[in-house]
């Protein structure tokens, strides 16, 4: 009984969401647009049910370049109208159109000429008549079984804000640089962070001069403990990159006689590189890509700055 229900809910409410696709017209370009030219805030409003779908949209608008904030309509009657200003855009939520509280709003937002759209499922409803833009919300029926509980309605209100919200992403160019920006916290903050913030640095960066004896390097990359030693010039210009791995192949191939080279003699020229200012998630993906598990981190000239480590990035609770 409880697998039947649970079908014929999500059955229901994704016959909603495919509805929505067939109805999408000019409507919805005209919407991205006026929240493009928005030169205040985008302001969500809406009640019960109706309101916690607009909490989410307004907080997945300003994550994605669009500040915005929810302006509560029974709040909003009793002092918080003046938060709304010109210039703002009001995103309203109503399925019926007719809710008193939000009804009440629209005084104040055509006499401060701040653009409507509204989200309504009534097409003849008062808030659809007042809107610069509506969006048909209509679904075919609820998916509680009583009909009464706001289900697929609210479903599809939250698909068409995530719609909104990420063609105006689209639009605004809005790239992984701009979301680290803004999302400097959390599991997504630590995906988005610079290399530069997880980097070694300075004294714990192991690096050789291209003369320095073998034994000397094994010494330089056991005290680092990065599995790697860079090869660096006197001003610190990389020649190349000595590993794990570089160093077992020497010792296989040249046995004893491998304590007398220098690491000029079994370094990988031309090693794998990083800029500091470039994602985390480019680091890891250069990393999993060449099947490496360092990287050498070098400014414009090719001057060393640091290293990471494929640990680094694990420890930093990427995943």
């Amino acid at each position: 009984m409880s697998l039947e229900t649970a079908r014929k809910v999500l059955e229901i409410e994704a016959r909603a969401l495919s509805d929505l696709v067939a109805r999408l017209d000019e409507r919805f370009t005209h919407a991205v647009d006026l929240l493009m030219g928005c030169r205040g805030r985008v302001v969500v409003t809406g009640m019960g049910k109706s309101g916690l779908v607009g909490q989410k949209i307004s907080a997945t608008l300003s994550s994605t370049g669009t500040p915005s904030f929810f302006l509560h309509p029974a709040e909003a009657l009793h002092g918080d109208l003046g938060r709304l200003v010109r210039h703002d855009v009001l995103l309203a939520l109503s399925y019926s159109g007719e809710t008193e509280e939000l009804l009440r709003l629209l005084d104040t937002v055509k006499r401060l000429d701040i653009p409507l759209i509204s989200l309504t499922g009534s097409l003849s409803s008062t808030l659809a008549q007042a809107s610069d833009v509506l969006i048909d919300m209509s679904i075919r029926q609820e998916a509680c079984p009583l009909g009464l509980a706001p289900t697929a309605s609210t479903t599809a209100m939250l698909a068409m804000g995530d719609a909104l919200a990420m063609a105006v992403l689209e639009k605004r160019g809005f790239n992984e640089e701009d979301y680290a920006a803004l999302h400097p916290g959390g599991g997504l903050g630590v995906r988005l962070r610079r290399v530069e913030n997880i980097m070694h640095t300075g004294e714990q960066a192991p690096a050789v001069a291209p003369e320095t004896c073998l034994p000397d390097v094994i010494y330089e990359m056991s005290r680092k403990g990065l599995g790697h030693a860079a090869v660096v010039e006197a001003d610190r210009r990389l020649l190349g990159i000595i590993s794990d791995g570089d160093l077992r192949r020497v010792l296989q191939r040249e046995g004893p006689r491998a304590l007398s080279l220098t690491a000029q003699d079994c370094m990988t020229r031309f090693p794998v590189t990083i800029h500091r200012k470039e994602l985390a998630t480019k680091a890891l993906s250069l990393m999993e890509g060449r099947k490496i598990t360092s990287l050498l981190v070098v400014d414009t000239e090719g001057r060393l700055e640091g290293a990471l480590h494929i640990h680094d990035l694990w420890t930093t609770q990427m995943f």
